[in-house]
């Protein structure tokens, strides 16, 4: 049984406050994009279950989230039987685009068919936020508001049919902790909620990602490729996430020249 576990992009992205447990609160919008991992699964051939990647390959298998998604089902659903795992990976790699979030919400979902364990969506949810703050969204799957951690989810009426995305990455993992811990939180003057609901047009001055005064600064990079999107016609220009991902959003009929660095990764996306 096969899945395709997509990607997103982060339409905005304020850090809030600190938690006193420790995680942010914090407020974006989150949008999926059809780049796609490849998860398969299938009944064991011995008595242990197996793990195989390929494409862009990630670190440990011990670390990968659909082991440990599967692992977690496997404790309040013992009947579950070993199965051999084969994920191929094409999203990036501590990218911002939610990756690893996606294979593992996609994961619970396929092991919740394909064994008929009759999750309910609630404990579904649950599973999910044990495997990372953005899980839960891949369950919806939706342009959704994000609040708290990232979990509480408000499906939210947001068309980009006129426009396409292209996705620029060039290759440098973030560390989303260590970049947390560099955040001065604070609450904007406008809702991202509000700042949607404008003409795309207005975005660029209003909808801001928190993280990138941070990778900027680090990375200069990046803040280029930010800067080479809008030179070449993006209506609007930002990082997804903590980084590395800068996306541009172009009106669909624009002719892109972005030149670019040959080594970095590029994905047109046309917005159905």
């Amino acid at each position: 049984m096969i899945v395709f576990p997509n990607c997103k992009i982060n339409l905005g992205l304020n850090i809030l406050c600190k938690r006193n447990d420790g995680f942010h609160d914090l407020e974006t919008v989150f949008f999926p994009v059809g780049l796609y991992d490849v998860l398969e699964i299938l009944p064991a051939t011995g008595n242990l279950s197996k793990f195989a990647v390929t494409g862009i390959l990630p670190g440990s298998p011990d670390d990968n989230l659909c082991v440990k998604a599967y692992h977690l089902l496997k404790k309040e659903y013992p009947q579950l039987p070993e199965i051999n795992m084969h994920l191929h990976k094409a999203i990036p790699l501590g990218a911002g685009l939610g990756g690893g979030s996606a294979d593992a919400a996609f994961m619970l979902r396929l092991l919740d068919t394909k064994f008929n364990c009759n999750i309910p969506v609630h404990k579904m949810r649950e599973y999910a936020l044990q495997l990372g703050s953005d899980c839960p969204f891949f369950l919806i799957n939706l342009p959704c508001l994000a609040t708290s951690r990232g979990e509480i989810l408000e499906p939210v009426n947001l068309s980009l049919s006129g426009y396409k995305i292209l996705l620029v990455n060039p290759g440098i993992h973030i560390n989303t902790g260590e970049t947390f811990k560099q955040i001065i939180p604070a609450i904007p003057a406008k809702k991202i909620k509000e700042i949607i609901q404008q003409p795309i047009e207005s975005w660029k001055t209003e909808l801001v990602n928190d993280f990138e005064k941070i990778i900027f600064k680090n990375y200069p990079e990046v803040k280029k490729i930010k800067e080479g999107l809008y030179e070449n016609g993006a209506v609007y220009a930002s990082m997804s996430g903590s980084g590395s991902t800068v996306y541009g959003i172009f009106k669909k009929d624009s002719i892109i020249n972005y030149p670019g660095e040959p080594a970095y990764f590029y994905k047109l996306y046309d917005v159905a």
